[in-house]
């Protein structure tokens, strides 16, 4: 057996951190031996995140890329906020480090756009170019030999996988696409605010920033890639009371006769060799996916419109579980190894 990979984790007091380490925990290749938080009075990681007690002794500490390089760390995962990351990141890979960073801060290529939709400029363009968006589904050749990988948002991979084989192939009108999405609460992090709070939530789905949401323009420049010409979308996000999941309903215009057998057909051999994503001919359900890294996917042709079904768990394959994903790809392991 290959000596384990020796990893840390910076940022740990969120719910991705808290499956993050559930996940390195169990994973065969890996051994977690640092995390950082900027928490007060350096707490164990298992007073954060009860459900950790008796599984990782580790203390959240205030860790720079020296220390990290001293423990021998080779990999990092960064669940920093976004702006935050990105004055962290150029220490760890100076240091010689590789990073996995699951902010919005290397997604956006364009420094302009990030700008634009994040309010504030971006301040490391020069790694930022170098930066690999982390869908292994679309860009796992790169992954693989990525020294920085920017891991996708939750909303953006239900969107973009379910749109992914339309798009290549060119069937869909590439400036008619609506995706109307669902998410659990724990989307929206765990830090309180008003519209997360129990009685505002609870028995109540609200939409919000419409028009206006950050993931839009990740969303539009993958499906560029694939479409090699630009791609619009209209999506609207919805916060549903329920603590985790993603349920995304898509919808677009075919650009010939089509029928649902050549569709399911286009999309099976587009997913044949993508582990995590199940192309169902039943209409899934958001626990279909819950505490797992699968991606569900179905669709139907309904007066004239291809309609797309996709869910998938927020917290697992909308972040941590892709994140070990791609943390397989870039070390040469098995793509699977350590997910469900």
């Amino acid at each position: 057996m290959r000596e384990k990979i020796r990893v840390a984790l910076l940022g740990a007091s969120g719910y991705t951190a808290r499956e993050l380490i559930s996940l390195l925990l169990r994973h065969p290749c890996a051994e977690l031996i640092a995390v950082g938080s900027r928490q007060e009075g350096t707490p164990l990681v298992a007073e954060l995140h009860p459900i950790l007690t008796g599984r990782v002794n580790l203390r959240c500490e205030m860790l720079e890329a020296r220390e990290l390089t001293r423990r021998g760390v080779q990999c990092v995962f960064t669940c920093l906020p976004h702006g935050v990351s990105m004055t962290v990141v150029p220490q760890l890979l100076q240091a010689g480090m590789r990073v996995i960073d699951l902010s919005a801060d290397y997604r956006l290529r364009d420094p302009q756009i990030y700008q634009e939709w994040y309010r504030e400029p971006h301040h490391d363009p020069e790694n930022l170019r170098h930066a690999v968006y982390g869908l292994p589904e679309v860009y796992a050749s790169r992954i693989r030999e990525a020294r920085l990988v920017a891991n996708p948002g939750c909303y953006p991979q239900t969107i973009i996988l379910g749109l992914a084989p339309l798009i290549a192939h060119d069937l869909i009108d590439r400036e008619d696409i609506i995706a109307d999405s669902k998410s659990g609460v724990s989307g929206a992090g765990r830090t309180p605010r008003p519209h997360t709070h129990f009685p505002e939530c609870n028995e109540n789905v609200a939409a919000y920033s419409v028009g206006q949401h950050r993931h839009t323009p990740e969303i539009e420049q993958v499906l560029s890639d694939l479409a090699r010409t630009a791609v619009r979308i209209v999506f609207t996000p919805h916060l549903v009371p329920m603590d985790r999941g993603i349920f995304s309903t898509i919808y677009a215009r075919p650009r010939r006769a089509v029928s649902e057998h050549e569709l399911f057909e286009v999309y099976r051999d587009y997913y044949a060799r993508a582990p995590f994503v199940r192309v169902v001919s039943h209409l899934p359900n958001s626990k279909d996916t819950i505490g797992t890294n699968f991606c569900d996917i179905t669709l139907r042709l309904v007066r004239q419109r291809v309609v797309l079904l996709v869910c998938e768990d927020n917290l697992i394959r909308g972040a941590s579980g892709v994140a070990v994903q791609n943390f397989n790809l870039m070390f040469g392991l098995e793509e699977t190894l350590g997910l469900l």
